[in-house]
């Protein structure tokens, strides 16, 4: 097994000097045949490795080009030189993977954002792409750490289902039929009693109602898995393929519910600003040099740090969805033409005026509440007006929803009554109304896309650059 020293472990000081070392990965750039930049994704910052041009190999020398995999082994010294502490004298070198410069599309130079997703398979070389998925990786362990503190159980709901929660029809189908030439039925339908699963199944949008029949026995849960939205939606905050957490927990209600995102959120944004300073500084330099090319008014009024310890800070601002329907409403924005569509009772509020609400009005994350029935799922509890039902939609700046969830509907005729009204085939779901048949419970959970909280965090524009490889219309690379 070959032995190696992690760059990151260095730069931390965790190794002492004058120790031998054997450092491997890969070439950022070389310097007068002597000085290497090298990187092995372990931290965001390069080690310098000095060769001695007169003991290595003349043909050695040539293959350290930018991007090629090499081999150090050496002596960890103090550095003189400027720009770091530490540096390796290498008294060995072995090239692992060579590189030519003249084809190799990653140079030593600032790429666009749009040309590194062209080559995706190679931008987790750069140093935002090597922040953004190091932060990505601990959002990740956060969001696992807050639930198991708390004594959540962790579930892996079904990625191929048959069901649709959130009933928008979305959703991709999953098919072993032959396209040219499926089964047909006498009414001349495709026949999916012949397909794999005997019956038309697709990839899974959601999985709180898997998660909801493991919580109704074991109380509190969380799923943590792919899903995916057949959605042809080329927004900065869309993909077709995501990761969702999606806590449900037995004898909770509302209060309960918005208390728990709340808290979940900070923790993870608390974990990363402890444990992830260097690539959120890095981070947040590289946003400052973004926002100079913004028009002022366009620009933020926070820098990413700044922004973060603000969330942490500050309670959730909580109100109904009538009330902010009234403020947006009676909003000078509003009066003066500014929000694209229109607003008013009734409506899904939609991504600028969420926005408006945050970044405007409140100036800080805001948790809306009680919307409008006919605007939201099935399963949401409905409340005692008729009209709303017991739903909540967390709101951050930069973003728009970030979270959304509900107390479910308990009730077993309630519920029933609302499938009817929308159209849901009860025979199709009896396994989930089975839960309200035997032994119902309140209940309430909520979504949380990750790619989203990725994005927030990391400060990146574009959700497309907070996954390895996004998934969108017209796009399934890699």
């Amino acid at each position: 097994m070959i032995k190696r020293t992690e760059i990151g472990s260095i730069l931390k000081g965790q190794v002492a000097l004058d120790t031998p070392v054997t450092v491997m990965g890969w070439v950022r750039s070389f310097r007068n045949t002597q000085f290497v930049a090298l990187n092995d994704g372990s931290s965001l910052g390069t080690l310098q490795v000095v060769v001695n041009p007169e003991t290595t190999d003349a043909e050695t020398l040539k293959r350290i080009t930018v991007g090629a995999s090499v081999c150090f082994e050496g002596q960890l010294v103090a550095s003189q030189g400027k720009g770091q502490t530490v540096e390796v004298i290498a008294n060995k070198v072995e090239i692992f993977g060579d590189c030519d410069p003249s084809v190799y599309p990653l140079q030593p130079k600032k790429h666009s954002l749009e040309f590194l997703r062209e080559i995706a398979h190679l931008r987790p070389r750069t140093n935002t792409f090597g922040a953004v998925l190091r932060l990505r990786h601990n959002i990740a362990f956060a969001i696992h750490k807050f639930f198991n503190d708390k004594g959540f159980f962790y579930m892996h709901s079904p990625i191929i289902t048959a069901s649709d929660a959130e009933g928008a029809g979305e959703m991709f189908r999953v098919t072993t039929l032959d396209p040219k030439n499926p089964p047909l039925t006498e009414g001349g339908e495709v026949d999916f009693s012949k397909d794999f699963f005997g019956r038309a199944a697709n990839l899974t949008v959601s999985g709180q109602l898997e998660g909801e029949l493991a919580a109704l026995a074991l109380s509190k849960i969380y799923t943590f898995g792919p899903t995916f939205r057949a959605e042809n939606s080329n927004t900065s905050r869309h993909l077709a393929e995501f990761w969702m957490i999606e806590p449900e927990v037995a004898f909770a209600d509302l209060e309960d519910n918005m208390n728990l995102a709340e808290a979940m959120l900070k923790f993870c944004i608390q974990y990363c600003l402890d444990n992830c300073r260097e690539d959120l500084d890095f981070l947040a330099t590289r946003l400052v040099d973004e926002e100079k090319s913004k028009p002022q008014a366009e620009r933020s009024e926070m820098g990413l740090i700044e922004k973060l310890e603000f969330v942490l800070a500050h309670p959730f601002e909580r109100l109904n969805y009538t009330e902010a329907v009234d403020i947006l409403v009676n909003s000078n924005h509003n009066k003066k033409g500014k929000f694209k569509f229109p607003i008013e009772w009734g409506t899904d509020l939609q991504s600028e005026h969420e926005r408006y609400l945050v970044e405007k009005h409140f100036k800080k994350p805001v948790i809306l509440i009680n919307y409008p029935k006919h605007i939201k799922a099935f399963y949401m509890r409905q409340n005692d007006d008729g009209k709303t039902v017991a739903a909540m939609d967390i709101l951050f700046p930069g973003i728009g929803e970030i979270v959304g969830g509900s107390q479910r509907e308990e009730r077993l005729d309630k519920l029933t009554e609302r499938m009817a009204e929308m159209h849901i085939p009860q025979d199709e779901m009896y396994w989930f109304l089975d839960t309200r048949r035997f032994g119902s419970c309140p209940h309430a959970g909520y979504g949380l896309g990750f790619e989203r909280l990725v994005q927030f965090i990391s400060g990146m524009g574009n959700i497309r650059d907070v996954i390895p490889f996004p998934r969108y219309p017209g796009s399934a690379e890699f």
